[in-house]
């Protein structure tokens, strides 16, 4: 559908991850035609002010909070009829399920929906030299609480793990969130936002690992070298993914839950526990020690992933295939 169509439209626009300039033409385009413009504000957010993109759009933006979207979207589609209306989104609109719900809504309402997508997080993890179309179910790792820890987000990388597929795990953002003990007695009081960082996500992890040890004697729900995880499996964590201050690391769980890669939003990636060669090439890049862990494996464990000029030679003659396991090169 072209964007000059006479007919009232609902866009719904992607803004990418980095800075008000990512945005992209058609979306930039579609906003100078709108005369109500909304920002999403609680699945995702940039980390720049709405003033900044009130000035690069030359439009005033209304906030869309996680109370407007779920209970009070209806204003917003009415609007929608009668005007076209932007709803921007951080990210691309398709990386959260609400976004497709709001379509629903607005084709019951009789609204014409239009999508202009972006980066999302979904597509920009393949910075770190992962092979997209090997990542499995993606995982969200939610905050524990006092009476509630969770471990089925740890199920599900070890059911990835056991596909050969890789992880992306989505950590837990809070932005809009009412305190519960003043909620308990009636009062409405909002929590200051908070986004889970790579350290939580992984002593979360951990925290897992441990219980079922302490409960069943095993760390895994699935047998080793089908997936099984533990302390020394390897993981990238990432941080401010597709902007200018991104930083990535890989290490081992135990060495991730002591990292500090600054402020938010931060990722996690299991890795699958066999990667392709360029994989490991590319992963080398960002170590967090190049000490290597030799052992009873001999060869195998002494073929780390920071060897320069010899890795892909060494890789050739050590295992004649282009696969390589990472619990043959120091991890689980």
């Amino acid at each position: 559908m072209a964007l000059g169509n006479s007919t009232n439209k609902l866009f719904i626009i992607g803004l990418g991850l980095g800075d008000p300039t990512d945005i992209s033409l058609k979306g930039l385009a579609a906003i100078k035609m709108c005369k109500t413009v909304y920002l999403e504000r609680y699945t995702s957010v940039l980390f720049c002010d709405v003033g900044d993109l009130e000035a690069l759009y030359g439009t005033k933006i209304e906030i869309a909070d996680r109370d407007f979207v779920e209970n009070n979207a209806d204003i917003m589609l009415q609007r929608a009829k009668e005007e076209n209306v932007a709803f921007l989104v951080a990210g691309s609109p398709l990386a959260a399920t609400t976004h497709y719900d709001l379509i629903l809504r607005a084709r019951d309402a009789g609204v014409s929906v239009h999508l202009i997508p972006n980066a999302s997080i979904l597509d920009a993890v393949g910075v770190v030299g992962l092979q997209l179309y090997r990542f499995g179910q993606t995982v969200s790792i939610p905050w524990f609480t006092e009476t509630w820890k969770p471990e089925s987000f740890v199920e599900n990388i070890e059911m990835n793990r056991k596909r050969y597929l890789h992880s992306l795990c989505l950590l837990d953002i809070q932005m809009k969130e009412p305190d519960p003990e003043l909620l308990a007695k009636g009062e409405t009081v909002y929590m200051p936002p908070r986004f889970m960082n790579l350290t939580t996500a992984v002593e979360q992890i951990l925290h897992v690992l441990k219980a079922r040890r302490i409960r069943t004697g095993k760390t895994s729900s699935v047998r080793r070298g089908w997936g099984s995880l533990g302390p020394n499996s390897y993981a990238v964590g990432i941080a401010r993914a597709g902007t200018s201050e991104m930083k990535i690391i890989y290490g081992t769980l135990e060495q991730l839950s002591r990292a500090n890669i600054g402020p938010p939003l931060h990722s996690l990636i299991i890795p699958a526990p066999n990667l392709h060669a360029m994989e490991i090439e590319a992963l080398r890049h960002f170590r967090v020690s190049n000490r290597t862990r030799a052992g009873k494996r001999g060869r195998r464990a002494r073929l780390e992933v920071h060897t320069k000029s010899d890795h892909w030679e060494d890789a050739r003659r050590a295992f004649k295939s282009t696969s390589l396991r990472l619990d043959q090169l120091g991890g689980g």
